[in-house]
């Protein structure tokens, strides 16, 4: 580039806070690449909700519906990826997060409500992930408190979010591989016992779904209680998707080519999703009976269900590799979730919904601020001191599960506002990416999700069975909510929503259109080199 244009250009980048956000020193930093972003998304997707809570959907349901509550999910969280990455890609902006979509193509009263909440997830999601790895590394037995391993867990996780993005990137790309490679094995070591290859060379083909068979009634008998069983599946298996696709959209700032890595990374997630998910949750049913006594243990990994099936088929010393697997997904989901809760945050400053502290960056891009304060809430994790780690961990999922739930929610309204926007302009030609079977996914999408939310505890609405305790773990997230929104537009005086041809969407299309320009086409020397390219 000429390096007179170069400098306009770099002029223009400071002058306009919407390329940015961000002015002055207080810059986050490109150093994210497509394999770092691939691997976030899937560090956030896999943690100990397939590890060890999908033991707990098994023996509550039977092993059809959580086949078929994953498989579910996946679609959902496939047209939640979808509609993510349409907005980011068109705008990846450096400090950009959800909520600034949100106020963009909303409303500013919904945006700080969805920020706030997403925040708030994150904070649980963290603290979660941190009690799971305490009570995983108290697997061993060693005779020490429980406080020292929340300790050693979440100082490391701080860490590796307050050094650099780019070794943050890399640390977590590296915890996301040990995953992927456990799972690829287990999925694997599943087929081989489906067979009948495991040491006692018992073939269990499908058993299990015979006898004790593959519906367990749940809340009540016949037909009504296979759907409920399916239900309840389809509503716990949110937790183990909830925020992930979010991961990708909120790296985008710091993401090197962007509008080249962003759909790159939207493609192959849902598919491999589909591919560990997927096969995990069928595997999972074909080598453990629901009835297995165990599984209601749920607390560590002797109530993971890959455990339990390893033990069954009679392999021993594979339950001490596979507790460092579960431990290795606690701790890289919690790496993942406090970049993001941080990141919001940091967005939410530039954009005067939060207080102007949380915008500040060190030199490495890093904005160590709203890093700290995001963490210093995961120190939540240390009720597992006066509490069974079990109980404090099913807290966390409770209160987590129904924040992603709305953030959806609000995901959808938003891409149809900006779809609606890009219509009366007739602009849809110029988005860099679009996807299949839009606006009607989005409609159908956003109808289960809210549906999944009114009904994520309907089990404390049957005959005597009503908890005030799990009442409010699985409602309190909606007043919370509520309150934010109406507070902020009470206060405020803002209207129901931007009118759709008052909504801007020419602001940061020119830089961003400026930067995809400059990007350098990477051309492969060999078919090593061209192998590397497709996968990073």
């Amino acid at each position: 580039m000429d390096p007179k244009l170069d400098d306009e250009f770099k002029t223009e980048e400071q002058e306009n806070p919407e390329f940015n956000l961000a002015t002055g020193q207080n810059q986050l930093e490109r150093g994210l690449k497509s394999r770092h972003i691939q691997f976030l998304a899937l560090g956030g997707a896999i943690g100990t909700g397939l590890f060890v809570g999908s033991g707990s959907i098994l023996s509550e349901t039977g092993p059809a519906p959580l086949f078929m509550g994953y498989l579910s999910m996946i679609l959902v969280v496939w047209c939640v990826m979808n509609v993510l990455a349409e907005m980011v890609t068109y705008l990846p902006m450096k400090g950009i997060s959800i909520p600034y979509f949100v106020e963009r193509f909303v409303d500013p009263s919904l945006a700080f409500a969805a920020g706030w909440n997403y925040w708030y997830a994150y904070a649980m999601l963290v603290a979660a992930e941190a009690s799971a790895a305490s009570i995983v590394l108290d697997y061993w037995n060693a005779p020490v408190s429980v406080a020292v391993w929340i300790t050693m867990v979440l100082v490391i996780i701080l860490l590796l979010n307050v050094i650099a993005v780019s070794f943050f990137g890399e640390a977590e790309f590296w915890f996301a591989s040990i995953k992927l490679i456990t799972i690829l094995g287990l999925i694997i070591l599943g087929v081989v016992l489906f067979f009948g290859g495991g040491p006692n060379h018992d073939r269990l083909g499908f058993r299990y779904w015979q006898k004790p068979g593959a519906f367990v009634p749940y809340m009540a008998p016949g037909n009504t209680g296979k759907f409920l069983a399916y239900w309840h599946a389809f509503v716990k298996a949110g937790f183990a998707f909830i925020t992930s696709p979010e991961l990708i959209a909120i790296a985008a700032g710091e993401t090197v080519d962007p509008r080249r890595n962003i759909p790159k990374a939207a493609r192959r997630f849902i598919w491999r999703l589909a591919i560990f998910y997927g096969c995990a949750s069928f595997i999972i049913g074909v080598i453990v009976p629901s009835d297995e006594d165990r599984l209601l243990g749920a607390g560590n990994a002797s109530a993971s269900p890959w455990v339990i099936g390893i033990q069954r088929a009679g392999i021993g010393g594979l339950n001490h590799a596979i507790n460092g697997a579960v431990l290795t997904s606690a701790w890289s989901a919690g790496n993942s979730f406090l970049y993001s809760g941080s990141r919001v945050l940091y967005s939410m400053s530039l954009n005067k919904q939060a207080p102007k502290i949380f915008s500040i960056t060190n030199k490495r891009g890093v904005p160590y601020v709203a890093v700290l304060f995001t963490w210093a809430f995961s120190l939540l994790a240390y009720l597992n001191v006066s509490n069974t780690g079990a109980t404090v961990f099913n807290w966390f999922v409770n209160i987590s599960t129904i924040s992603g739930f709305i953030a959806w929610i609000v995901v959808m309204i938003t891409y149809i506002r900006f779809r609606k926007a890009f219509e009366y302009n007739n602009m849809l030609h110029v988005l860099p990416y679009r996807t299949p079977f839009q606006p009607y996914a989005t409609y159908v999408v956003l109808f289960i999700i809210a549906l999944l939310t009114l009904t994520n505890g309907f089990q404390v609405f049957w005959p005597n069975k009503f908890n005030a305790a799990d009442f409010l773990a699985a409602y309190i997230t909606l007043p919370i909510f509520l309150v934010l929104y109406f507070g902020h537009k009470i206060y405020f005086r803002t209207s129901f929503a931007r009118k759709i041809e008052d909504i801007d969407v020419m602001t940061g299309k020119k830089e961003m259109d400026e930067l995809a320009e400059m990007e350098v086409v990477r051309v492969p020397k060999n078919w090593l080199q061209k192998a590397w390219f497709w996968l990073a």
